[in-house]
């Protein structure tokens, strides 16, 4: 389709604002190409590969390549796996166009690549017995449908030990290390199931089916030490989750957690579940006692709950027993900062482990000598980095230093936690990045880049991409945690649930608010953008503060909950309605059709900027196909960048960096007036 460049004031006398960060901002490289403009045949532009569907956006100028593009050369690596008896790893990191599985053989080693797909690989995990092969899934074009593969190091081929067709997930191996449990979840017109298998990785022809149970939320957390029970979850929302053991020698299910906190009000999380080293209790993080997740011992004679943290006033996001069963690795998250503890458990005392970097910490995991303890790294300042941590010294180690395309990351900006009132008086936080004042004078512009989830959580991560915009552009970035994001307690979790959903939006024009008193930054030069629920945030704030904004880019976004509800993979419906509400009760039917950005298209009334994966199983590309063209009926821009090839977020370099540069177009015309 054609572009028709119109121009658009906003609030008093500016064009529009910025532009944004997409969620995968890690993503790289050039889609640099020589083109003929219709304007200047000379021109070169940047041209769009055959799996991208391009309407309404101009022929973008090579210049915008030519300076962003050590943005996108910024690489990262993450954790697989520990080698079983070598003090070796594997690790994900991208060379090509996509994510592979390495191995590295020592601290700073070489990457040595070891799979080679067009699709990204993830999950690699050793065999924990001898290290003769690996476990990895992959998906195709991002239809998330996961497929189960080993790797043989011996011959340097991969073979596939599931189906082929339904969406699986690996669980943990067993500890005789002869089986992998899995599931494979299905859904029909009488709802979602899991079926759950092991499998000699060794074998495709050992896969056995064991159990099949209601419901897409399930998985095996582990293996009871002698291989006869299963410790396993349930989730059902962020706020209510079972653990359940499941008998191999009888075929039984039990469930072992309570459903209702030590108060009797609400319901309980758990999160991880791990068997104690004499199988009498299992450990996972719970609020079963308050409004955190508290690392807690659950007997299994008793069903007692045994709170091992009750002193952190944090949630527990993710924890590690060593191979001997005698201490507990966990990690808090603390005002968005991870800190790690060691909990002794014979005594039950837990003290602060070594100090690691300031940052984002995941991927823990002991090796089997019970003194190495794997992390993965981002921060501000770091895109994301393998380390570990003796835990007899404290002694740091970094195993991967990846590439930053020739930047200096020292360089960018760090966080600033900022707070709000919103209008019931309740206090919303979330993260700013401030442009170099020395460098950029004056009021700033300001991206608002709203997470998603909903109950996800804006962390201080290294932000990539956006770095551009800061660094290049002066543009503030601010990232909110509205009510409803995880961190803050699981009350503050269910206050945007259901018919309580527009009070999220809210907290945005409370922020806008914030951001008038703020003399650095710009009030009238705003842009909103978002991933996934950020995506229908954008969308939402587009619609119902449209004259506070100049521009907005929803990603993989929702604009219509109850058409979502209706078309998003049957396995993960009932997921959601939990947190949004049932679309088949009337009075919820009709407030969801109520407040859908989608029945209120006339009001968006600033440039926007719509992206999409076709394969999309979470959010349907639909989601973003039945609102572009009533947009463009409002006689304003309306960009749409649709991938043949990707699903929930670009993954594949090629088609990630000609979004980025479409997205600084976007921003350059619309806020920098160029």
């Amino acid at each position: 389709m054609s572009h028709q460049k119109l121009s658009f004031q906003c609030r008093p006398a500016r064009k529009g604002i910025a532009a944004c960060l997409l969620f995968l901002l890690l993503a790289a490289g050039p889609a640099l190409a020589a083109a003929s403009s219709a304007s200047d045949k000379t021109t070169k532009a940047i041209v769009p590969n055959d799996n991208l569907l391009v309407q309404e956006i101009p022929a973008i100028a090579a210049d915008i390549a030519l300076a962003a593009r050590p943005y996108t050369e910024i690489r990262s690596a993450g954790f697989g796996g520990w080698h079983p008896i070598d003090r070796e790893m594997l690790i994900s990191t991208r060379f090509g166009a996509t994510q592979q599985v390495h191995g590295v053989d020592r601290p700073l080693g070489a990457r040595s690549q070891l799979t080679f797909f067009d699709e990204p690989v993830r999950g690699a995990t050793f065999d924990p017995t001898q290290g003769n092969f690996f476990t990895f899934t992959k998906d195709t074009g991002g239809d998330e449908f996961y497929q189960i593969y080993r790797f043989d190091f011996a011959s340097g081929l991969s073979t596939l030990l599931t189906d082929g067709e339904k969406r699986h997930a690996p669980g943990p191996f067993s500890n005789a290390g002869d089986r992998l449990a899995f599931e494979r979840v299905d859904a029909n017109a009488s709802g979602a199931f899991t079926d759950f298998f092991t499998v000699d990785p060794r074998s495709a022809q050992s896969r056995r089916k064991v159990l099949r149970v209601e419901g897409g939320g399930w998985g095996v957390s582990d293996w009871s030490a002698d291989d006869q029970q299963w410790l396993m979850s349930e989730y059902i929302s962020i706020n209510q989750s079972h653990l359940w053991l499941f008998d191999f020698s009888t075929g039984s299910l039990r469930r072992i957690s309570t459903d209702v906190d030590a108060q009797g009000g609400q319901k309980v999380a758990h999160r991880g579940g791990v068997f104690s080293a004499d199988g009498a209790a299992v450990y996972t993080a719970s609020d079963q006692r308050g409004e955190f997740r508290e690392l807690t011992q659950l007997d299994l004679g008793t069903g007692e709950y045994t709170v091992l943290t009750a002193d952190i006033p944090w949630d527990v996001s993710s924890f590690e027993l060593s191979p001997d069963g005698s201490t507990i690795a966990f990690l808090t998250n603390e005002r968005g900062f991870s800190k790690l503890y060691l909990l002794d458990v014979a005594s039950g005392q837990h003290r602060p482990g070594p100090t690691l970097p300031i940052g984002v910490v995941g991927g823990l995991e002991f090796h089997s000598n019970g003194d190495d303890l794997s992390f993965t790294l981002t921060s501000a300042k770091t895109a994301g980095d393998v380390y570990s941590v003796r835990l007899s010294t404290g002694e740091i180690e970094r195993w991967t230093k990846s590439e930053t395309g020739g930047l200096d990351t020292e360089r960018f900006v760090d966080p600033e936690l900022v707070t709000w009132t919103a209008f019931d008086d309740r206090e919303i936080s979330g993260f700013l990045y401030r442009p170099d004042p020395e460098k950029f004078s004056g009021k700033r512009p300001v991206i608002v880049n709203i997470h998603g989830g909903p109950e996800g959580q804006s962390r201080p991560t290294f932000k990539g991409r956006t770095n551009y915009y800061i660094n290049e552009l002066g543009i503030a970035v601010i990232y909110p945690n509205v009510r409803g994001s995880a961190g803050f307690g699981k009350s503050f979790l269910q206050l945007d649930n259901g018919f309580l959903r527009a009070d999220s939006y809210k907290d945005i024009g409370a922020l806008f608010d914030w951001i008038d008193q703020d003399a650095s930054l710009d009030a009238n030069q705003i842009m909103i953008t978002g991933g996934s629920y950020g995506g229908h945030m954008t969308f939402a704030i587009a619609t119902n503060y449209s004259d506070r904004i100049c521009c907005s880019l929803p990603v993989v976004g929702i604009s219509n909950l109850r058409t979502f509800l209706e078309n998003t993979q049957g396995y993960r419906r009932d997921l959601r309605r939990v947190e949004y509400g049932d679309e088949r009760d009337p009075k919820m039917y009709e407030f969801l059709e109520k407040i859908a950005p989608l029945n209120q298209a006339e009001k968006i009334q600033k440039p926007i900027f719509i992206v999409h994966g076709r394969n999309d199983p979470r959010v349907p590309v639909s989601e973003s196909e039945q609102i572009v063209g009533d947009v463009r009926k409002n006689g304003v821009p309306a960009w749409y960048l649709v991938a043949e090839d990707e699903g929930h977020g670009f993954r594949k370099k090629p088609n990630s960096d000609y979004q980025f540069y479409a997205t600084v177009a976007f921003v350059r015309e619309f806020l920098l007036d160029e």
